[in-house]
């Protein structure tokens, strides 16, 4: 009996010893299926945010595409990412073989994103360096043009000093009045002949040959002292009428010349003016005084 009792206390010894074998077995597969499912989740979550960032990083660079193929290309890439994502999000944990394919799929999307970027920068050095270039030729043409002008505003103002130089001058004016015969008076009413000598001064710059000096008297009350026969010339664009004229060969130097009013009518007294004309310029202007009766 005593072996009997023995034998059996050594068989349930044993099936407990089984049993509890059995039980911290199991309980050490449940932990590492939960540890697992765990670690699988975190992958999960952090593929989820590479996802994201991915998305996001396509987004930024879509704003500085500016060549229709590849933003279409960009764009069609973009929108594969986006679907992924929204298949990672509705994977469950569990499904750790298409988080893996998942896994896969963004490092090949980012080798592709990278090949893009890389295209993105190569044109945008095309495009900086083409803008610097249109820059640089545009500031080129600014600058030649400014030239041109300045050129242009200068050869302007040389012609009009060249053209001022070119204009004959009369100096060394004077008056002579005289009578009937030919002497000099101070007596307006025995004044017979006005005298005018007058210096045509040297220019070399003047274009030479035959040229016409034209006289325009004014009287004190401003009158134009006229014949009946009224000479007129163009000046300023403009036919006005002229006192005296006379044609002269020039040469360039200067050169001494006279003219005379025969005089047919009563003289003012006071203060008279002579402008001289010539080559449709005015080359000067004397005032001279009848003094007495």
């Amino acid at each position: 009996m005593t072996i009997l009792l023995v034998a059996l206390g050594v068989v349930i010894a044993a099936l407990i010893a089984g049993l509890l074998y059995t039980m911290n077995a199991s309980s050490e597969k449940d932990e590492q299926i939960a540890a697992t499912e765990e670690m699988i989740t975190s992958e999960k979550q952090q593929l989820e945010t590479e996802y994201k960032d991915l998305a996001g990083e396509y987004d930024g660079y879509t704003m500085t595409i500016h060549n229709d193929s590849l933003l279409k290309l960009f764009n069609e890439e973009k929108i594969k990412v986006n679907k992924l994502l929204e298949e990672l999000k509705t994977t469950k944990s569990s499904n750790a073989k298409r988080i893996i394919e998942l896994k896969k799929e963004l490092a090949a999307l980012r080798k592709v994103m990278v090949h893009y970027v890389n295209q993105i920068d190569s044109l945008n050095l095309q495009n900086k360096r083409l803008t610097n270039e249109n820059y640089e030729v545009r500031q080129k043409y600014a600058s030649a043009s400014a030239t041109a002008e300045q050129l242009s505003k200068e050869k302007e103002s040389l012609n009009e000093v060249v053209t001022r130089a070119a204009i004959l001058e009369v100096y060394n004016f004077s008056m002579t009045p005289l009578d009937k015969r030919n002497k000099k008076t101070d007596r307006a009413s025995k004044i017979t002949t006005l005298q005018f000598n007058y210096t045509i001064g040297k220019n070399i710059t003047a274009t030479p040959g035959q040229k016409t000096v034209y006289v325009r008297l004014t009287r004190p009350d401003d009158e134009l002292m006229t014949k009946s026969n009224d000479t007129y010339f163009t000046y300023e664009n403009k036919q006005i009428a002229c006192s005296l004229s006379k044609d002269f060969e020039y040469s360039g130097e200067a050169r001494n010349d006279v003219l005379y009013w025969k005089v047919e009518e009563i003289l003012q007294i006071g203060n008279y003016r002579a402008d001289f004309f010539a080559d449709n310029n005015r080359i000067g202007t004397f005032t001279f005084r009848i003094e007495k009766k």
